[in-house]
C-alpha cells in the first residue's frame, strides 16, 4: 500500500514540475526577443490609442489589428503570466518595430504614452485654443467649447463671467490624448491664476476695477499692441479713456464673434451691434475677447503715467499716441491714408 502511495505521489510530483516548466518555457519564450510583435514590412514606428476603460481583451485586438502584436492569445497569455491583466494603461503609445511582447507589456504597464507640446499664443480666443488643440487630437472642439461657455463649469472653477475666454492662459503645454477636455481646460485656468500677481484683486480695486474688468481690458490690450513697450501706453489710453466716460473704440471690439475667417476690418464692422463692439456702447465690453498674456495683464495693472487719448497704428507695427483729437486727426492722415502715385488720398 505505502508503495503504491509513493508511487502515485512521485507521478503528481512530476507531472507538477513539468507543469510547471511548461509554463516557464511558455513565459521564458514570450518574454524573449525572438517573440517580434511588430509584423514584417510595416512602418518603423506605429502610432496607436487605446481609449479610457478598455478591457485587456480589446487593448489586444487594437494592438493586432494595428499590426503591433501578430498574436492576440500569446498577448494575453503573458499579460497573464506576468499579472498585468489589470495593470495596463489607456492612452496613445507609439510601438518601434520589433519590439518584444514583454516590453510592449511594460510600456503599457508604465504608461509611457506620447505626450503632445503644445504652445497657445498670446491673443488667441477660446475657439482658437479649441481648433489649436483638436488639431492636435486632444479634445473634442464642439465639447471644449460647450465647456468654456458653460456658465456652470466656469462657476465651478471659480471665476467671474458666464465664459472662459481670457482665462485660457497662453502658455506652452505638455498634454496627452485622453486626458480630457476638462482636465485641459483645468490645466490651462490654473497656469492663469499661478502667472498673475497674488494681489490681482488689491491692484485692481486701487484702479477702479475688479478682476475680470483687468483681464477684460488686457485682452483689448493683446490684440491692439504688437509690441511690448507700448502696452503700458495702450493700457494708460484706454484707462484714461474710461475714466472720462468716453468710449474706448478699439476696432477688435467690433469683431469678437463674428462668423468666418479673420479679415480686414471694416466701417460696417464698426457698426456691428453687440454687447461687446465698444464704438456703440460705453466702459469695457462684457467679458474679454481673448487669452492675454502675462504682459498685457501686467499693462492694465501698471498702466503708463501720460496723458494719451488716442492712437493709430503705423505701417511697421507700432502706434502713434496722441493727446488731443487734433493731433490724432493729423496721425490718422499721416500713418492711414493711403495715397496713389501722385500723392493724393486713394
Amino acid at each position: 500500500m505505502a508503495t503504491s502511495l509513493s508511487t502515485g505521489w512521485r507521478g503528481l510530483s512530476a507531472l507538477f514540475l513539468a507543469l510547471v516548466l511548461t509554463a516557464v518555457g511558455v513565459r521564458t519564450y514570450l518574454q524573449s526577443d525572438a517573440a517580434r510583435s511588430l509584423e514584417p514590412g510595416t512602418n518603423s514606428q506605429t502610432i496607436v490609442y487605446i481609449k479610457p476603460k478598455t478591457g485587456v481583451q480589446e487593448i489586444a485586438d487594437v494592438l493586432r489589428e494595428a499590426g503591433v502584436i501578430q498574436s492576440r492569445w500569446m498577448f494575453l497569455v503573458l499579460a497573464y503570466l506576468q499579472g498585468s491583466l489589470t495593470r495596463l494603461h489607456a492612452g496613445e503609445y507609439e510601438f518601434a518595430r520589433g519590439m518584444s511582447l514583454l516590453e510592449i507589456l511594460r510600456k503599457l504597464e508604465a504608461g509611457r504614452v506620447i505626450t503632445h507640446q503644445v504652445t497657445v499664443p498670446e491673443g488667441f480666443t477660446a475657439e482658437d485654443v479649441a481648433r489649436l488643440l483638436a488639431g492636435e487630437r486632444l479634445v473634442d472642439i464642439e465639447r471644449f467649447k460647450i465647456l468654456v461657455a458653460d456658465p456652470g463649469f466656469v462657476d465651478s472653477l471659480g471665476l467671474p463671467g458666464e465664459s472662459l475666454e481670457g482665462y485660457l492662459f497662453p502658455d506652452t503645454y505638455r498634454l496627452t490624448r485622453g486626458m480630457g477636455e476638462e482636465e485641459i481646460i483645468r490645466i490651462m485656468v490654473s497656469r492663469f491664476r499661478q502667472a498673475v500677481p497674488k494681489d490681482i484683486q488689491d491692484q485692481a480695486e486701487r484702479l477702479g476695477l475688479d478682476v475680470h474688468g483687468v483681464v477684460t481690458l488686457a485682452s483689448l490690450i493683446e490684440k491692439e499692441a504688437g509690441l511690448d513697450r507700448e502696452r503700458p501706453l495702450v493700457a494708460a489710453v484706454f484707462h484714461n479713456r474710461l475714466r472720462r466716460n468716453m468710449p474706448l473704440q478699439s476696432d477688435p471690439t467690433a469683431i469678437y464673434g463674428a462668423p468666418g475667417p479673420r479679415r480686414r476690418i471694416t466701417t460696417l464692422d464698426l457698426r456691428r451691434n453687440t454687447p461687446y463692439n465698444t464704438y456703440l456702447r460705453a466702459g469695457l465690453p462684457p467679458g474679454p475677447i481673448a487669452n492675454p498674456g502675462l504682459a498685457s495683464l501686467l499693462a492694465a495693472l501698471n498702466p503708463a503715467p501720460v496723458n494719451f487719448l488716442y492712437f493709430v497704428a503705423k505701417k511697421d507695427g507700432s502706434h502713434f499716441f496722441s493727446r488731443t483729437l487734433e493731433q490724432h486727426a493729423q496721425a490718422v492722415r499721416r500713418y492711414q491714408v493711403k495715397t496713389d502715385a501722385s500723392g493724393n488720398p486713394g
